[in-house]
């Protein structure tokens, strides 16, 4: 079975995109973990990224698959989710885990570690829209794979 994993920076607790966040989770059926990390210290910049970067290093195993999230990353539709996913499902392969970088992106040990990378188009979206905004496109991949009309496309 898919088992996914979001890491994230920052915390969404007291934010109003919390409820649609917890709505979206809870509809996922697959196996779903959802860690925010945070740093504690003043940093900026460069060791700011360095920093985010150790922490997310410490939830990557070599098996797993890594999705960052990044503007340069490939923009690709929802069905194409979910075929990702379901190729997922039929290799076996580690835990999926998605990674939401801060408000100054992945330090490039993350971009390089990762399977692949993903875009949510040229804009540039607040961190928290973006979790429930991958959260929404993995409860529709689930739905396209389970021939759901939740999908209109």
């Amino acid at each position: 079975m898919l088992s996914i994993s979001i890491l994230a920076i920052g915390k969404i607790k007291g934010n109003d995109l919390e409820p649609l966040s917890i709505l979206y989770t809870k509809r996922i059926s697959w196996p779903l973990e959802f860690i925010e990390l945070g740093t504690k210290k003043n940093l900026k910049g460069i060791s700011l990224k360095e920093e985010e970067a150790r922490l997310f290093e410490e939830y990557i195993h070599p098996k797993d698959y890594v999705i960052a999230l990044d503007e340069r990353g490939k923009n690709i539709t929802s069905v194409q989710i979910s075929e990702k996913f379901a190729q997922f499902e039929m290799s076996s392969p580690g835990k999926i885990i998605f990674i939401i970088g801060g408000a100054d992106g992945l330090a490039p040990q993350i971009l390089e570690r990762a399977n692949f990378k993903i875009s949510f188009g040229c804009q540039t979206w607040p961190h928290m829209l973006v979790r429930v905004m991958l959260l929404e496109q993995i409860y529709r991949a689930q739905q396209i794979l389970i021939g759901h009309p939740y999908h209109r496309a």
